[in-house]
């Protein structure tokens, strides 16, 4: 899809991988990578990335380090480095990244915000804090 997603092709040895009959309800947090083939309502937060799949469908706010959608978000998008969306994807929400693909055919109905910076200094600041 596109040529910058060949780092998310790792996504087979996710830490967590939710299927695709698989309908969860809550708040997930964690500091790995997070495959969804299914349906999640609530919020997800992780340290690591997500991978929101063609059948997917979300009603959540997500947060990552990075990200690759090609499924169905109802829901905010705040991913600190490189969000790739692809053509399957519908998102209806607001996104802010660091850097953004967005393949011809997606829909998204919302604000996007790309800013290498936020992203820049997002990184020296967890620096800092992981040195005290």
């Amino acid at each position: 899809m596109f040529n910058k997603d060949e780092k998310f092709k790792k996504f087979k040895e996710a830490e967590t991988i939710i299927g695709s009959s698989i309908k969860v309800k809550g708040n997930f947090h964690g500091k790995g990578d997070i495959v969804i083939e299914g349906s999640l309502e609530g919020s997800l937060k992780t340290e690591a990335n997500v991978f929101i799949g063609e059948k997917a469908k979300i009603g959540a706010s997500i947060e990552a380090d990075e990200a690759l959608i090609i499924g169905e978000i109802n829901g905010n998008i705040k991913v600190k480095k490189y969000l790739a969306i692809g053509k399957t994807a519908k998102i209806t929400g607001d996104i802010q990244c660091g850097e953004i693909s967005i393949e011809r055919g997606a829909s998204i109905t919302g604000q996007i915000i790309v800013s290498a910076e936020n992203a820049k200094k997002i990184e020296i600041k967890k620096n800092k804090e992981e040195e005290l």
